[in-house]
């Protein structure tokens, strides 16, 4: 089998030799300069470089112009799932469409087909119908963008009056056809993850935020901890998945929690960010991007034989972001008292000659302060998380150089 592979999320994430026998079948990667480092080094396979600065599927499709068709697209990241039916459907190779995948990444469609399912989620409306219309509820509401991808280009107003005010008078600049405007729930954020496979649950686990995707993106920390994953959040999981038409391999599911029960956030068909898969495999024993990957080549994947841990054996992570520092460089303080806490059970840090990603990112090398904790009852390490986020300190360094 000729296996195409869309290549931005690094091996040390993937596995890509442990879940792919190079040797038996025709692999061809194609990435992006800033990626080929990342790819697995002592495999048979074609390696092609795409220039990564114009439309993602047009630049795959002329990469593998001139070679054999292939039988099997695979694409990892977020950012690649659109492009990837798009290649699919010009080379006509089987799998998911752009029809099929729209569900699980422009926000409206996603929403629609969820609250179908006869699930509650947020009152939204797509913004240029709400321009011309307005919208039957008041209070706190967002702009998002339909694709957007960790919380970049979101912005909250007090009323959804005023963020169309501030389409209208151009103090927001958006691309209205790319946009929606979304009622603001309150209430904590959750984020359910695992994989399915024919619709059947591998593993789910549910986790709580601390601190917000949004609240990340303009600088504050983030990070999650592991909690109960009963029955009805399950099943919860499931109706939204089936909705969108998620039935193999993994998701991210994000839900608001209310006294009235979860309200449908978000969802992909994707591999949670951050430490979500190293803490999701601590408690469950599934390496979900692995289970992805055999998915993808119709390879059996079983359930644990394990069983999901005990209440006193959760896990979490965090994040401190760097990319609102206007430096390359950091300086940070307050996090000594933490970083030899027992709970800590890896821990990420910058030294003030390393630098620092300047954009949105989660992962550990790219960001000045990260880790995972566990395993501990859910409730220490919301204590923990809580009282590192309130110490740390993160200001601009100077250049080393």
């Amino acid at each position: 089998m000729h296996i195409l592979v869309m290549h931005r999320v690094p091996d040390s994430f993937v596995r890509y030799a442990e879940n792919i026998d190079h040797d038996t079948h025709q692999v061809t990667y194609v990435s992006t300069p800033d990626r080929l480092a990342t790819l697995p080094a002592d495999v048979r396979a074609r390696r092609i470089e795409r220039p990564g600065s114009g439309d993602t599927a047009a630049e795959v499709l002329a990469a593998v112009s001139g070679l054999s068709r292939p039988d099997l697209v695979v694409a990892l990241s977020e950012y690649d799932l659109l492009p990837a039916a798009q290649v699919r459907e010009a080379l006509d190779v089987p799998g998911p469409r752009v029809a099929d995948v729209l569900p699980t990444r422009d926000k409206v469609v996603m929403k629609a087909a969820v609250a179908a399912a006869g699930l509650r989620t947020p009152r939204y409306a797509p913004l240029a119908q709400a321009l011309a219309s307005d919208v039957d509820w008041s209070g706190r509401s967002v702009l998002k963008p339909l694709a957007g991808a960790s919380s970049e280009g979101i912005t909250t107003y007090p009323t959804p009056q005023a963020a169309l005010a501030a389409v209208r008078e151009g103090s927001v600049r958006v691309d209205v056809d790319d946009f929606e405007i979304e009622e603001f729930v309150e209430g904590p954020i959750l984020h359910i993850d695992g994989a399915v496979a024919a619709g059947r649950p591998l593993a789910v686990r549910a986790s709580r935020y601390i601190g917000t995707c949004l609240g990340y993106a303009e600088g504050a920390p983030l990070g999650s901890v592991q909690i109960d994953t009963p029955p009805a959040t399950v099943d919860f999981t499931l109706a939204c998945l089936r909705a969108v038409g998620i039935t193999d391999g993994p998701f991210h599911l994000e839900a608001i929690e209310t006294p009235e029960g979860p309200v449908f956030l978000e969802v992909g068909a994707r591999v949670g960010g951050a430490d979500v898969a190293d803490t999701f495999e601590l408690a469950t024993g599934v390496h979900l991007a692995s289970a992805q990957l055999r998915l993808l080549a119709g390879e059996p994947v079983d359930a644990p034989a394990a069983p999901d841990a005990g209440p006193d054996e959760r896990y979490g992570w965090f994040v401190v972001p760097g990319h609102t520092l206007g430096s390359a460089y950091c300086r940070i303080e307050g996090e000594k008292p933490f970083r030899d806490d027992p709970v800590v059970r890896r821990w990420v840090q910058r030294a003030p000659h390393e630098p620092v990603k300047t954009a949105v990112t989660y992962a550990d090398a790219d960001i000045p302060l990260a880790g995972v904790v566990g395993p501990a009852p859910t409730a220490v390490l919301e204590r923990f998380l809580t009282d590192l986020f309130a110490s740390v300190t993160v200001e601009p360094g100077e250049d080393p150089r």
